[in-house]
């Protein structure tokens, strides 16, 4: 089996949502430098940082959450849609996805945008997404799952609500903030994909709106 790593990596200070805390990832040693040291790292990050999914209670109040779902759910054929090259703020719709057979698969938008990934004006608030009209499509026609190589599917502006409510209220989950290696777009279609959430259980029936996930492509 061969693996192709779709995720984009967490370290501490990483480029993430403004509107979520900032990334922190820390190193502690219980006896400084000696050799007999025992060493761990902490942890400080949203649910929704780095490559991420989204369960339908990330918008839909009292919907299910990441742990109400098995591990298959978040497997299955993946197809990309290669949008790259689109504008700035460019809003990925129908005419960018009626070509593709995307019932029952799990559907790549590769905009680019991983490439850029930094903390930049371009980058944070002028990525492309996609449309509501674009995500009604994906329903309609059946798709499993939306990705993007971006923190927001629905972008920074006043379509992103109205996105994520369309693709989360009819069951269809998100991931996002992909990595899209040149070597993936040299593997025949459909192939795949997996993108496995951290095991998070909460308590007083709390229940996870996303969990950090390594998204990959397996071949055989």
């Amino acid at each position: 089996m061969k693996i192709i790593d779709l995720s984009q990596p967490l370290f501490d200070g990483a480029p993430n949502c403004p509107a979520h805390p900032p990334i922190a990832i820390g190193l502690q040693t219980h006896s400084g430098d000696a050799p007999d040291s025992w060493q761990m790292e902490f942890f400080r990050f949203a649910s929704h940082s780095g490559s991420h999914l989204d369960a339908p209670l990330h918008k839909i109040f009292g919907g299910a959450g990441v742990e109400d779902f098995p591990l298959e759910h978040w497997c299955g054929d993946a197809i990309i849609a290669d949008v790259r090259g689109i504008a700035a703020k460019g809003e990925i719709g129908v005419s960018h996805l009626e070509n593709l057979d995307v019932r029952g698969k799990i559907v790549l938008l590769a905009t680019g945008w991983g490439e850029k990934r930094a903390p930049t004006e371009e980058w944070l608030h002028q990525s492309p997404f996609l449309g509501p009209q674009g995500a009604r499509w994906l329903v309609e026609h059946g798709a499993r799952a939306v990705g993007i190589d971006h923190f927001s599917i629905g972008g920074m502006g006043e379509a992103n609500a109205q996105t994520h409510e369309i693709l989360l209220r009819a069951g269809v989950w998100i991931v996002e903030e992909l990595s899209f290696p040149a070597a993936i777009f040299e593997v025949e279609t459909p192939f795949t994909f997996q993108a496995l959430p951290l095991n998070f259980r909460g308590t007083n029936g709390q229940k996870f709106s996303g969990a950090p996930c390594r998204p990959v492509a397996l071949l055989p």
